[in-house]
């Protein structure tokens, strides 16, 4: 029986500056791992996101996109590499990529 994961990512709906993140970006991440997998749903509403760094506390949305695939090393190193492009995409210092096992009823 094969086994399944779930890969989430949250995507900042703004950069560090405070500039809105264009809305195509957000498209061209979710187009991306679509044509990879057949499919990538988003979370209608923004994911909303306190932490802290340095004594400070941060407050931002995020965009959740995720997708329920094949748990292999390919996939996986897919996305190891796809969240390196992402922080680029994204200018950030890091970008919240998780897997997650799926069991399957």
């Amino acid at each position: 029986m094969k086994e399944y994961c779930r890969y989430e990512i949250l995507l900042p709906l703004q950069f560090n500056d405070g500039e809105s993140v264009p809305e195509e970006l957000i498209a061209d991440t979710q187009r991306g791992i679509r044509k990879r997998f057949d499919a990538a749903p988003q979370d209608p509403e923004p994911v909303k996101c306190q932490w802290k760094h340095n004594g400070q506390v941060f407050r931002e949305k995020l965009a959740r996109i995720w997708v329920a695939v094949e748990d292999t090393p390919e996939n996986r190193q897919f996305f190891v590499e796809f969240k390196e492009r992402l922080k680029e995409r994204f200018q950030q210092l890091d970008i919240w990529l998780s897997k997650h096992p799926i069991e399957l009823l």
